[in-house]
């Protein structure tokens, strides 16, 4: 056997080990990558529940919050990515409009995940989906599989990027629920932003939260709830 041979197995052989020590049980490497010491658990669920009654028509300061936070150009052209977009709906019966913001669901059961062929498409421990840009091949299988038109992919040469929101050209992305500010105990860039408090965002695993007694409160729907994906997004007045 070569000296090259011999030196590649070593190599491989490393970075499986390290790979392994990275992506323990309870820890990630984007964790890791964001000096988040404790393991991130099961026992949380992060979830968001968004009023459409409360979400008024023209309104688009979430969309605006999450460009600005994430460092996306705001669909200046066909191609830009978007993570949260405006979706104006009518009631062909009763004539109702709604407005109401669309994004990652952050489903239990992510069809993303389940056709990604690297695993860069992954669920997280407490729920928030995300995409490994270091993996991704920009096959974009998970964006046919996504039924909510949530996953963009990005065309554009990428400047100035957020230290805290790795991107890449030739990458899926989409909302990440702001997860760099929900590791530091802040709220999603989009429900800090919302002038009428529209979008609730807590853990969905905490019967004390205030976004779990919302919702025992209020009546909720699950969009595409016929999927089975048990969506962690929840809208009411729909």
């Amino acid at each position: 056997m070569s000296d090259i041979n011999v030196q590649r197995r070593q190599f491989l052989k490393t970075s499986v080990g390290a790979a392994a020590v990275a992506i323990a049980p309870g820890m990630l490497l984007f964790d890791m990558a964001h000096g988040k010491t404790e393991a991130v658990t099961g026992k949380v669920r992060w979830g968001m529940l968004i009023d459409t009654a409360n979400c008024a028509d023209g309104c688009n300061e979430c969309v605006t919050a999450c460009n600005k936070e994430n460092g996306l150009s705001g669909g200046l052209s066909p191609t830009d990515s978007q993570w949260i977009r405006k979706v104006d709906l009518r009631d062909k019966r009763s004539g109702r409009e709604f407005s109401l913001p669309m994004m990652c669901q952050h489903c239990e059961n992510p069809p993303c995940v389940d056709v990604c062929p690297t695993g860069s498409s992954f669920k997280r421990a407490d729920g928030i989906v995300l995409v490994d840009k270091h993996l991704c091949i920009g096959c974009r299988y998970c964006m046919m599989a996504c039924p909510y038109k949530a996953r963009s992919f990005v065309h554009e040469p990428l400047h100035d990027q957020k230290p805290d929101v790795p991107r890449g050209k030739g990458t899926v992305e989409s909302c990440t629920m702001c997860v760099h500010r929900v590791d530091k105990g802040q709220q999603p860039a989009c429900a800090e932003a919302c002038p009428n408090k529209s979008i609730l965002f807590g853990n969905l695993n905490d019967p004390e939260s205030d976004i779990s007694k919302k919702i025992r409160s209020v009546a909720s729907i699950q969009i595409r709830a016929d999927l089975g994906l048990n969506t962690g997004l929840r809208y009411q007045g729909l």
